[in-house]
Order: C-alpha cells, then structure tokens, then sequence
C-alpha cells in the first residue's frame, strides 16, 4: 500500500499554511480515508513552523472527525462480515493488510470463548510466522520475497518457527499455489491460524482474512475445514474494500 505520496503531499500542505485544504481535499469527496493517513495530518499539523489560531485547529479537528466517522460508517458492513464469520465458525476471525514488513490488523471479532487472542486493530503482527503474513509473502513476485526473507529477521517465536529462508520459501510456494496459508503454532504455542487472500474488484489480492484459536478448540485440521466458509466471507468483503479503499 504505497500512501507515502499523498501522506508527504499533506504534510507539505499544513506546513505552507494551506491545513484546511489538505483536509478538504479528502473529506470532500464524501469518501472515508485510512488511518495512517488522519496520523499523517495530526503529525504534520504538529510541525507547523507558527502558532495555529482556535478557528484553524477547531476546523481541522472537526473535518479529521467527520472523517474517522465516515470510515467508521463505511467499515461497519466489513466488520458485519467478520461477525457472521466469527458466529459460523465459533472463533476470533482477522481482517489485515501487509504494511511494510509486518501485518496489520485493521479488524477482529473475537470469539466469546473465555480463553482468546487479545489483539486490538492496528496491532503489527511478523510475516514470516503467521498465516497472513505467510500469505503475503507467497503473493509477491519470487525475486522481491526471497530479498525480502534475507532483509527482515526471522525470529524463533517457538520451536515450529521457521526461521531458515530456503524452507520458508519451499512452504510459500506450496501456500502460492493452494491460495491457503497456515500458522500451526509458529508464532504462538498452543495456537493455529488459517487464512485467505481477500481479493479487489480487480481479482488483485489486497488483504487477508483469516481464524485463529487455541490448539485445545480447533486443531489445524479443523481450521483447514473452515476454508470454504472463509472463501465465502472473502468474497463478501471484496466489496467493502472496493467502497471504503481499506480504511
């Protein structure tokens, strides 16, 4: 997700005393904008070179308002989804995107079991021991993966952590292939994750939805069975994102 432009493009904006505008310019169109983009303007705001008058910030943080409201109202119907899934399934479901080298959940419904994942949206997650960074990872053309493996470090979480990037890359073409990535308690010991790519209305993959749960409820076996079920969830949420531009 390259945002840096338009997040660089804000910034450059509130310092030459033209904030408002770089506010207007997305609230206007009445569609929502990411987070990192809100984090942006209230960074850049904090870098202003000369005093902001009352009337100035109150009109920025009114239209930064009106802005997190309109991407709550147009993430609900995805966070609907991820609710239906949860109850069918009986387990925490996870809707997130790759940013940078980690990835980011941008929403979860957790279980109502006594015992569950406390990840709140916006946690950063690894990529070379969850099932969605897995995913991601085995979407990106084979010559960037393999720079990337020898890039990031790849760190023994527990003892089914794969931390050789020859073995890793040989499970990420298995996971290419198959659309269906795994995490059998590589990142936490005692828990499994199944995910899927979450497509655009292009067929491009820009997300990943996916089920974790202790080992002690749902055996990797079990998670494998719930593919079908999150395919059709998947398919669902390609037009969420389609509308809200995965905010």
């Amino acid at each position: 997700m390259e945002q840096a432009p338009l997040d660089l493009e804000l910034t450059n904006k509130v310092r030459s005393n033209r904030a408002a505008d770089a506010l207007a310019g997305i609230t206007e169109t009445g569609k929502a904008f990411p987070t990192v983009k809100a984090v942006a303007i209230l960074e850049a705001m904090a870098t202003v070179r000369r005093p902001l008058g009352v009337t100035e910030v109150g009109m920025l943080l009114v239209r930064l308002g009106l802005g997190v409201v309109a991407a709550s109202m147009l993430s609900a119907p995805r966070h609907a989804i991820l609710e239906a899934l949860s109850q069918k399934i009986g387990e925490t479901c996870n809707f997130g995107v790759m940013a940078d080298n980690h990835v980011v959940y941008l929403d979860r419904v957790e279980s109502a079991w006594p015992f569950g994942l406390r990840f709140e949206p916006g946690s950063h997650v690894p990529l070379h021991c969850t099932s969605m960074g897995k995913l991601f990872l085995s979407l990106m053309p084979a010559k960037k993966c393999a720079l990337l493996l020898r890039s990031i470090p790849l760190y023994r979480y527990t003892e089914n952590t794969i931390t050789d990037a020859a073995r890793l890359e040989a499970e990420l073409k298995n996971i290419r292939s198959a659309e269906v990535s795994t995490d059998n308690q590589e990142f936490l010991a005692g828990v499994v994750c199944v995910a899927v790519p979450v497509r655009d209305t292009n067929k491009q993959p820009v997300a990943a939805l996916a089920v974790s749960a202790p080992l002690a409820r749902m055996t990797l076996q079990q998670g494998l069975q719930h593919v079908p079920l999150l395919q059709a969830a998947a398919e669902q949420l390609t037009v969420t994102i389609d509308e809200a531009d995965i905010v």
